[in-house]
């Protein structure tokens, strides 16, 4: 922006920090108020900019001046990026910048939402007062709201880290999606905590390559950090350990011994691992502890580092963090679900080929006498995913029951052809595309040795087919099929 332009924008951030109001969606706009033309994947907010104006708008935030009338009364204030203009405008809204919390971002396909909880657990149990927003929900002392998305849009979350700052949390931890990231809605935002688990094959319906799915969750340690942020990343994945070399002073993690790089080391040691839980060594500069864990499963001993990692930042000492010896879990994440039959049924958010694989071999070390997993896959999502998740069921199911996940506006047999070419090999395959009958087929036979584990779905409440979503969450219906039983 030249100079003019950079003035404008600065006297139009002036004014929303004394209370105008901004917009997005045209047909709200009333009399003095900002409309910004955000533009989107499918429609361009510029389009909208003519009813805006109709409306009263007195200023139009837009990329530039094409189509703007000549004789409109609003005052057109340029900027190259509305979708980052819109962060901007709302962290002066809400005077984001001057809430005293600490803001922990967690990025990663996998474990971001255990890791949120575990480092929620900590400053909780620790005697600091801590909000949460997720997959699950968005909660802080005497809230909790329903989620619509893992990581809300850009104004809404400007408004829920506000009322967080009026309930006097110390942190807020955000579960950071790579759309997020891509879309500018934690635009605004600047991190004092900035944790990446891992990086496997997700989302290239929208990303495109990995190369492109990297660069998104990048940029939370480079754009949306703050000065003298703590960056924790994960040694034992490829492309955490290739970021964690390119920053300075980074915390690494990791269950291997630490590799060569310019970090400091946070590593662990899986002493034992058994249905009961896990024994972990954790040593960080000059100390070691020991936690005694109820979780089960390597990924889970990483989710316990990288919230050690974020704990730190946040400063705890090490000593602080054997609380977690007393964290029993998430919801949907490897969650035991308690029935009248009393046998070993679990459900899991897994939906990623790499997710599939940690839960399944974690629960495979247990030495089940049969291990039967329910899954699917979701449909208008990356495709690519679809067979390697077939894979990596095949390699440690002795049953697999292929079934239907959120199908949304795909035939759900067309998903299930996508999948199959992935269970050549398999001991078993069983296909029902109606889920509840898949799961009654599952859980048939079941012995009190054997394991079930249903992926896909974990806490969910609904089932998505078409637009609609239809009442459904796995626990409940293992529930319901083995009382009728």
């Amino acid at each position: 922006m030249t100079s003019a332009l950079s003035r404008q924008w600065t006297d139009l951030l002036a004014r929303v920090g004394e209370g105008l109001m901004v917009w997005t969606h045209s047909g709200k706009v009333r009399p003095g108020d900002v409309f910004v033309a955000v533009p989107g994947a499918k429609v361009d907010g510029a389009v909208f900019i003519p009813q805006a104006l109709e409306r009263g708008a007195a200023f139009v935030v837009a990329r530039n001046a094409e189509g703007w009338p000549a004789n409109a009364k609003a005052e057109l204030v340029l900027h190259p990026d509305p979708a980052r203009a819109l962060g901007e405008l709302a962290a002066a809204y809400f005077r984001t910048r001057a809430h005293p919390f600490k803001l922990v971002g967690v990025t990663g396909t996998n474990g971001k939402t255990t890791t949120a909880y575990l480092v929620e657990y900590l400053m909780h149990a620790n005697g600091r007062r801590v909000g949460v927003l997720g997959t699950i929900n968005y909660r802080w002392p005497g809230v909790v709201l329903e989620s619509q998305l893992t990581t809300p849009d850009c104004w809404k979350t400007h408004e829920l880290l506000a009322n967080m700052a009026r309930a006097k949390v110390e942190a807020a931890v955000m579960e950071v999606s790579s759309h997020a990231l891509d879309q500018a809605r934690v635009a605004g935002l600047l991190y004092d905590v900035a944790v990446m688990t891992n990086l496997t094959q997700d989302h290239l319906d929208y990303h495109g390559t990995m190369e492109n799915y990297l660069a998104a969750k990048s940029r939370l340690f480079s754009e949306y950090s703050a000065p003298g942020r703590t960056a924790v990343l994960n040694w034992d994945d490829p492309s955490c350990l290739m970021l964690l070399r390119s920053i300075p002073g980074a915390v690494g993690y990791g269950l291997t011994q630490p590799p060569e790089g310019d970090f400091r080391a946070l590593n662990g040691r899986l002493v034992s691992s058994s249905a009961a839980g896990m024994e972990l060594e954790i040593m960080w500069e000059d100390r070691t502890i020991h936690i005694s864990s109820p979780l089960v499963g390597r990924h889970n001993a990483q989710n316990i580092l990288a919230a050690i990692g974020a704990g730190l930042g946040l400063g705890l000492p090490l000593k602080a963090m054997r609380v977690l010896n007393d964290f029993y879990g998430v919801p949907g994440r490897l969650e035991r679900v308690p029935n009248p039959k009393g046998l070993n049924v679990f459900v899991d958010y897994a939906h990623t080929p790499d997710a599939l694989e940690n839960v399944l071999s974690a629960v495979k070390s247990l030495r089940p006498k049969k291990l039967v997993v329910v899954f699917g896959c979701g449909g208008d999502r990356d495709r690519t995913k679809r067979p390697l998740m077939g894979h990596a069921v095949a390699s440690w199911a002795d049953v697999a029951v292929l079934t239907s996940d959120n199908p949304r506006n795909e035939d759900p047999f067309r998903i299930m052809d996508d999948v199959r070419p992935g269970l050549a090999g398999a001991a078993q395959v069983v296909e029902e595309v109606d889920r509840r009958e898949a799961i009654r087929v599952a859980l048939e036979g079941l012995g009190p040795e054997d394991v079930c584990v249903i992926a896909g779905k974990g806490h969910e409440m609904y089932q998505q087919i078409g637009e609609l979503k239809f009442p459904f969450n796995d626990a409940q219906v293992v529930r319901e099929v083995l009382e009728c039983a």
